[in-house]
Parts: C-alpha cells; structure tokens; sequence
C-alpha cells in the first residue's frame, strides 16, 4: 500500500491501482454523508478531482493521483456514503484506475513514512 499528501491509499494488483481515503482522512472528515464518483472508462490526469466527497463538516474533491482510465468504481459507497468511515482502508475504495505509466507510485510514501506524516 502506498500514501499520498492528500491523504489517498493507492493498492496496486497487476496494472490496475485501487484508490481509497486514509483512515486519518475519513476521520477528519467526520461523517461522510455523499460521494460521487468518476464514470467508468473516464481518462484521469494526475492532481485533477476525480471525486467528489462530502461529509457534515466539509466538502473535498478528491485528486487523481495517476494518469489513467476509471475501470471500475465501489457503487456501494455512493449507496451507502457512511461505510467511508466504518472501513475506509478497505470495502470503502473509491476506484480503480488502469495507469498510463505505474512509475509515480514509486514517490508514493509507505506506511513508515505516511505515519510519520500525519504523526
């Protein structure tokens, strides 16, 4: 598992990458009351917002962090925007991208480091 700066978990399995919020993100959040998520076969340009996510404290977009197609979206979360806090690490990913180019994950923090981080 890999972490970005803005608080995203990235997973990779084979050439596809599974996005998702940090535990610590959701829980800044607060309750996670709706998400909207990118269309399947959308093109993603890295930094730009691919979802949007609003809880009763805020609203956040949350930043592609590849370049890519959407694959696959968790219809689920959009159903149910709460299990974003109950398990936000794992049932709760977002989408799944197919990268251009898996190279940027390499700048990506480990968990070491995310924990330093927000630490």
């Amino acid at each position: 598992m890999k972490y970005t700066e803005e608080h995203e978990w990235l997973v990779t399995e084979g050439d596809i990458v599974t996005v998702g919020i940090t535990k610590h993100a959701a829980e800044q959040l607060g309750d996670v009351v709706f998400v909207e998520l990118p269309e399947v076969g959308t093109e993603i340009t890295k930094d730009e917002e691919v979802v949007v996510i609003e809880s009763v404290k805020a609203a956040s977009d949350i930043l592609a962090p590849l370049d890519g197609e959407i694959v696959e979206v968790n219809d689920a979360i959009v159903d149910a925007p709460s299990k974003v806090n109950d398990d936000p690490e794992g049932e709760a990913w977002f989408f799944k991208v197919k990268p251009s180019d898996l190279s940027p994950m390499d700048d990506y923090m480990d968990e070491a480091a995310y924990k330093d981080f927000i630490g």
